[in-house]
């Protein structure tokens, strides 16, 4: 019987070949139906998006390239010219250069070279053997707009005659303008009271960097209770006081600690307040009373190390010391944007105040729906937080002291305050991300209801610390620190000294004066750097620091010149304002 069994092939694979991926070359041979062979050649096909085309130059004509400025007409290469594309609403060119904002205004009166006027004290309340006066014919800082007293100078020809200026008395003291309109100080502006709710009023000077100490003395507020059980005060009503640091974002209509822009200490209690959320600080039973004077010490970082933070490069295991020193060859831009106006018989720089932001009120009064929706909201404020504003400073504390006794520190990690952290409100003509010199954490004192306090700035304080004590008894002949006191703690640079903040006070009015001066330079380099003013009208007036004599040599050639630059724009006064007064 044959053999029917299939003789073995010798040919047979062991594996079944794999299909062989289709090219770019063979898709125009793949079939209309699918196979079994070949399942996903139209999802093959379907990722393949189509080869785009080409796009042509948009090319405009001269006229249209020489009506957008476009400095090269001809021949210009597509980076300089951007293909004749307009940037995007919001966007700056990466190399450009931030400068003031100039305005077009008339000639300024005579009158405006006068020095400008201190407010007029009218006498409203005496309270604690001292008169409380009224300031009355200046103008206030509203929502949105901050103002500052300014002088004509026939040296600033460039920034139209106008220049930063003060009023007496010449100290710190209390801010006119930065101050409730319900508040009344007294004869040097150091000591307030009011017979309305919470006012707050500020200093005219802010810590932006270092270490810096002053007091305030309760002059009326909660009374001392006698080992009788009575109490012990002046008879008047006490009212309460408040005090602390604050931004320029906290509203003077309210108590320092309200929101999250400042930092207060309660009279009673001695609590700590930030937020409207009140801490137990003092230990139990003691309180802030009548007579009693409380020392602050605020430690800010390094302006360099706060730019790291707003920025985003901080690293915590990187910058384990804030050891930089203050004063580089290179700083950040000073931009102010300042219109002179003119309010009575008062002359101001109006400029965009910045307001609070969102993510700060949203801190202070949490949402349930956002706070779901979101995580970076929820996360707690420090140096590396996804949103600017929520970013505190490394280093940064404030202490307290009583009567000369250290009590403690009631705050840590401030939030930080240089732009972004800080903004204008959004409205025309206020530009983000710019400081203006004066941003910072300013002395703050609220009163309540007939509550009064005194401040001290320095240098001759009631109950000095031990550090500022011990460096006013050790200096040389010249003034300065020793060497022995400058190095201790083991540093030697200022920033880590304690100071008092009327020095602050000194080194921010040369700091206008330098900002004054370099905007008049930025102006002056910008129209060419010429040394005569237009139409050849030279100006010898020297520069001038102080009040302007209005009968100054060069005085009437300014007024010409400044005429002759106006002339083609604005004519008539500078605009004036109406306030009206709660």
């Amino acid at each position: 019987m044959a053999d029917t069994s299939p003789s073995p092939r010798s040919s047979t694979p062991t594996t079944i070949p794999q299909k062989r991926p289709l090219g770019i070359d063979d898709e125009q041979h793949i079939p209309a139906v699918s196979s079994p062979l070949n399942p996903d050649f139209a999802t093959s096909r379907a990722r393949r998006p189509p080869a785009p085309r080409e796009q042509r130059e948009k090319k405009e004509s001269l006229k249209k390239r020489e009506a957008k400025g476009v400095e090269s007409a001809r021949g210009g290469t597509p980076e300089s010219q951007s293909h004749g594309r307009k940037p995007k609403k919001g966007t700056e060119s990466s190399n450009s250069i931030l400068s003031l904002i100039r305005y077009k205004l008339p000639a300024p009166n005579p009158t405006d070279f006068d020095p400008p006027k201190a407010p007029i004290l009218l006498p409203t309340v005496q309270r604690v053997n001292r008169q409380f006066y009224e300031a009355s014919e200046h103008v206030y800082n509203r929502k949105g707009f901050r103002y500052t007293h300014c002088i004509a100078d026939p040296a600033f020809t460039f920034t139209q005659y106008h220049r930063l200026s003060e009023t007496e008395p010449f100290t710190p003291r209390f801010d006119y303008e930065d101050a409730s309109s319900h508040i009344f100080f007294d004869g040097p502006a150091r000591s307030i009271t009011t017979e309305k709710g919470f006012r707050m009023a500020r200093a005219n000077v802010a810590a932006r960097e270092g270490r810096w100490y002053w007091e305030c003395k309760i002059l009326s507020g909660v009374k001392r209770a006698s080992p009788e059980g009575t109490t012990l005060g002046t008879g008047d009503a006490g009212g309460h006081v408040r005090l602390g640091f604050s931004r320029r974002e906290a509203a003077v209509d309210t108590p320092v600690g309200f929101d999250a822009y400042s930092y207060g200490l309660r009279d009673v209690a001695g609590q700590k307040v930030h937020m409207s959320r009140p801490k137990d600080f003092m230990p139990a039973g003691e309180q802030i009373c009548e007579g009693d004077v409380i020392g602050l010490e605020i430690n800010l970082p390094s302006l360099t190390l706060h730019r790291k933070v707003v920025e985003g490069s901080y690293n915590k295991a990187v910058d384990v010391l804030d050891d930089v020193e203050p004063h580089a060859a290179e700083a950040p831009d000073i931009i102010r944007d300042r219109l002179p106006i003119r309010y009575k018989s008062h002359l101001y720089f109006e400029q965009f105040e910045y307001h609070s932001c969102r993510e700060l009120e949203e801190l202070m009064n949490p949402s349930p729906v956002i706070a779901a929706s979101s995580t970076s909201t929820t996360a707690a404020p420090n140096p590396n937080h996804a949103l600017v504003a929520l970013r505190t400073l490394p280093f940064s504390c404030i202490k307290i002291y009583k009567n000369g006794q250290y009590v403690g520190t009631p705050f840590a990690e401030l939030l930080a305050f240089l732009p972004p952290a800080s903004k204008p409100a959004n409205q025309v003509g206020a530009r983000d991300g710019l400081d203006d010199g004066m941003l910072g954490y300013f002395p703050s004192v609220s009163v309540f209801r007939g509550g009064a306090a005194e401040v001290n700035f320095g240098p001759d304080f009631w109950y000095p610390p031990q550090e500022i004590a011990f460096l006013s008894e050790d200096v040389d002949m010249l003034g300065e620190p020793t060497a022995h006191s400058a190095t201790r703690n083991g540093t030697s640079t200022s920033l880590k000294r304690l100071r008092p903040l009327a020095e602050r006070y000194t080194e921010q009015i040369a700091e206008d004066v330098m900002y004054d001066i370099i905007d008049e330079v930025d102006l002056w380099a910008q129209d060419g750097g010429q040394t005569e003013t237009r139409k050849n009208v030279s100006n010898p007036a020297p520069t001038l620091l102080g009040p302007v004599d209005p009968t100054a040599p060069g005085l009437d050639v300014a007024m010409v010149a400044a005429s002759v630059m106006t002339e083609s724009s604005h004519t008539g006064e500078i605009k004036e304002i109406i306030q009206e007064e709660d």
